[in-house]
C-alpha cells in the first residue's frame, strides 16, 4: 500500500518516489511498470509520473525489460556517511585491522531492527554472503547488531526489535525473549559481541562499539571470518585483541573530532 503520512507537513509525492526506488531489491535489479505499480501499491499512472521524474533527475534509467536504478543512487547514501564522517574516520583503521587479521572488517549502525553497513574493507574470500556498504541484516544475529543493541535500554530493545526486519533474510537462531536478554546482558558485561553461524551457516565474526565523545555508542566494528578458515579459538585469542585495540583508537579519533570547535566566521 502507498505511504500514509502522519502530519500536515508529510509530503507523500516524496515518500513514493522514495518507495519507488527501495522496490529494486537483490534479485530485482530490471523491473516493469507493472512490476513497480504492484511492489509499492500505486496506481500505474502514479509509478510512471515517478519513474519518468527519477528518470530525468538521474537516478533511474529505461532498460528493455523497464527500468533500473542508476549508480547515482549510490549518493543518497553516501551522503549520509559522509555526513557523520564514519568512513574518513574509521577508513585507516579498518585497512591496519585488515593488514593485521586477513580478515574483512566492518562498521555498521543500527536501523530499526536490522544493522546496516556504513563502512568496510573486504578481503577476496569466498564466503556465504555477499556484504557492501548498505547491506542490512537483522540485527541480533550479528556480533554488530548484539553490540548495538546491548547499548539499548531494555524497553528500548523490544521496541527496535518489534520492528520488522528488511533484510529478505531469515536467520538461523531464533531465540526466546529469555535468551536474547541473557545474550544481551552478557555482552553488556564484556564489552564485545560473538556470532558463531548464527546468521548463516559457515559466518562467524566477533564485534566491538564504537563511542563518541561522550561515551555513547554510535556504531560497531567486526572482524569477519569464515568457519572453514578460522576457528572460533583463534577469532578470539588472536583476533579479538586486535579488534578492540581498533575499536579504541578508532572512538579516541571520534572524541577529537568532537572535541574541535566548529565557528562560523561571518565574512
Amino acid at each position: 500500500m502507498p505511504r500514509e503520512g502522519t502530519g500536515p507537513d508529510f509530503i507523500e509525492a516524496l515518500a513514493r518516489g522514495l518507495d519507488v526506488i527501495a522496490a529494486f531489491r537483490p534479485g530485482r535489479p530490471t523491473m516493469t511498470l507493472t512490476e513497480v505499480a504492484a511492489s509499492t501499491g500505486l496506481a500505474r499512472p502514479t509509478a510512471r509520473r515517478i519513474l519518468l521524474t527519477l528518470a530525468e533527475l538521474g537516478y533511474v534509467r529505461a532498460v528493455t525489460r523497464g527500468f533500473a536504478l542508476t549508480p547515482r543512487v549510490l549518493e543518497l547514501g553516501v551522503a549520509y556517511v559522509r555526513s557523520q564522517g564514519l568512513w574518513d574516520v574509521a577508513r585507516p583503521h579498518l585497512e591496519r585491522l585488515v593488514s593485521r587479521t586477513n580478515e574483512s572488517c566492518s562498521v555498521a549502525q543500527l536501523d530499526g531492527s536490522d544493522i546496516v553497513y556504513v563502512a568496510r574493507v573486504a578481503v577476496p574470500k569466498i564466503v556465504g554472503l555477499s556484504v557492501q556498504i548498505g547491506t542490512r541484516f537483522p540485527a541480533l544475529a550479528t556480533s554488530l547488531g548484539k553490540v548495538l543493541l546491548a547499548a539499548l535500554p531494555d524497553d528500548e530493545v523490544d521496541r527496535v526489535l518489534a520492528q520488522p526486519t528488511r533484510s529478505g533474510l531469515v536467520p538461523r537462531w531464533q531465540p526466546d525473549q529469555s535468551e536474547r536478554d541473557a545474550v544481551l546482558r552478557e555482552v553488556r558485561a564484556r564489552g564485545w559481541a560473538v556470532t558463531d553461524e548464527q546468521l548463516v551457516l559457515g559466518i562467524r565474526s566477533v564485534a566491538a562499539p564504537l563511542r563518541d565523545g561522550s561515551g555513547r555508542v554510535v556504531a560497531a566494528v567486526n572482524v569477519n571470518a569464515h568457519a572453514a578458515e578460522t576457528p572460533i579459538a583463534r577469532l578470539l585469542e588472536d583476533h579479538l585483541p586486535l579488534l578492540l585495540q581498533v575499536a579504541g583508537d578508532i572512538s579516541a579519533d571520534f572524541a577529537r573530532r568532537d572535541a574541535v570547535p566548529h565557528v562560523t566566521v561571518a565574512g
